[in-house]
């Protein structure tokens, strides 16, 4: 009887050898490298890419161009992240720490499919007892939801065309194998195979497949990167420890925006979606502090108040610290050298904290100008006016330039109760005649931002 072959796959990057290396010749990790068989050379059957396709090429205008029709889930946030709801046919991948609610978000959305007929929950983490215990806390009572506790793709895709499903969840592609493989689950080959056959099915039978995916101490999806680029849609599950609320973004959508955020609260009986997210990271601002200026991010379509805190004393090193949470600590270290040079603001001989309330990630320009007015009011000592709205990018040269899409963050501003903004001159020229009703003061240097903020 022949020897079986093996070869060694690096489980950081997928990089193959002969032999056991201790150290990844490609990515440098160490003690990465896993034994793995080599697929069987006369397995007849066909490859998993190749279903669910035309049988020869067609023309792009003999295509169809219908619309893809979506299925709502009930649950408005996750609809928005999404692009509308759910398309059939669709591979979406669901990633995120440990308890942040991956399973039950999938199990509360599983529960509003099953109106439109019967869904497949597979469990290959936990029984199927404790899969019950907590539905029974999230309150979900779906006739329609089958689970399945098992590991065995083959079996789970043999129950799921019989079972014809509206949608179908595997929790989680890592503890999924394929027998015929040899390799352990989890490993670079059965991550990729088990994909592949689950995409397959997806595109041949229509139905919206949702795969929960463990991530790495980086925080990225563990298993080889391929996953991402095989699916449809790629949706990361965020949230601190400390903080109760949880933000579920698209990093990858082929049917929706990749900028769109949804808001959850974790609680007792589960996720609650937040259909305010303003009002909810401003409930608990200080009001008359130093240090604290509201400004608006937009996630997408949506417009977001976040409360941008700083805080500046004077260093006891010989180097002053830069220390940044929810905003980029680069761009924190460059507006003060800004406020250094071009406004003569001595923070040099200053640590530096900046953070952003409620475990929010600031990644557009236009907040700079807050960050700058909260570096200044902590400074000084001087509290800003609680009902002005700050936003604006802010150069080099201490310019404050333009920032799009000004109108619905000044409606989100006047629904709050704002009453001024200070916002760059060229977007205060650019405003409609019939937007919000609030005082706008355009400028368009930083001092002269700074002089209508504190003076």
């Amino acid at each position: 009887m022949a020897k079986a072959k093996t070869h060694y796959t690096c489980q950081a990057c997928g990089y193959k050898t002969a032999k056991w290396l201790g150290k990844c010749p490609d990515c440098g990790a160490w003690s990465s490298l896993l034994e793995e068989s080599d697929p069987k050379s006369d397995d007849r059957r066909p490859a998993w890419g190749a279903s669910g396709g035309a049988a020869r090429p067609t023309l792009l205008k003999d295509v169809s161009g219908e619309t893809e029709t979506r299925r709502r889930t009930g649950i408005a946030e996750f609809d928005r992240v999404l692009g509308g709801g759910v398309v059939g046919g669709s591979l979406v991948l669901l990633g995120g720490d440990p308890g942040i609610g991956k399973s039950t978000l999938l199990l509360a959305a599983l529960d509003k499919l099953a109106r439109h007929g019967p869904v497949l929950y597979v469990s290959g983490e936990e029984s199927l007892r404790q899969t019950k215990m907590r539905a029974e806390r999230l309150r979900v009572t779906g006739d329609s939801i089958h689970l399945f506790a098992e590991t065995d793709a083959e079996r789970v895709l043999t129950a799921a065309e019989a079972l014809k499903p509206q949608a179908l969840v595997v929790d989680s592609i890592q503890t999924m194998y394929l027998p015929e493989l040899g390799n352990a689950p989890g490993s670079i080959t059965q991550v990729r195979e088990v994909a592949g056959r689950l995409m397959a099915y997806a595109k041949r039978s229509g139905v919206p497949t949702f795969l929960v995916g463990h991530v790495t101490k980086e925080g990225s999806i563990a298993g080889p990167r391929v996953l991402e680029h095989m699916v449809d849609t790629v949706l990361y599950f965020e949230g601190e420890r400390g903080h109760p609320f949880r933000i579920l973004r698209a990093h990858k959508n082929r049917f929706g925006s990749t900028n769109e955020i949804g808001v959850f609260e974790m609680k007792g009986a589960g996720l609650a979606e937040v259909p305010d997210p303003s009002a909810l990271f401003l409930s608990e601002r200080p009001v008359g502090k130093s240090g604290s200026v509201v400004t608006s991010t937009l996630n997408g379509t949506r417009p977001l108040l976040v409360e941008v805190q700083a805080l500046v004393a004077p260093t006891g090193y010989g180097t002053a610290r830069r220390t940044a949470i929810g905003v980029d600590g680069n761009r924190v270290a460059l507006l003060a050298a800004v406020l250094e040079k071009k406004e003569e603001i001595p923070l040099v001989g200053c640590d530096l904290f900046v953070n952003v309330a409620g475990g929010m990630q600031l990644t557009e320009p236009a907040c700079d100008l807050a960050v700058c007015a909260a570096l200044v009011s902590s400074l000084q000592n001087r509290p800003l006016d609680p009902k002005t709205l700050v936003i604006g990018e802010v150069g080099l040269a201490g310019e404050v330039r333009a920032v799009g899409q000004v109108e619905p963050r000044l409606a989100e501003a006047a629904k709050m109760g704002f009453q001024r903004v200070v916002m760059p001159a060229g977007s205060a020229r650019r405003l409609e005649d019939a937007g919000p009703k609030m005082k706008v003061v355009g400028v368009e240097t930083l001092g002269d931002a700074l002089v209508a903020m504190f003076d």
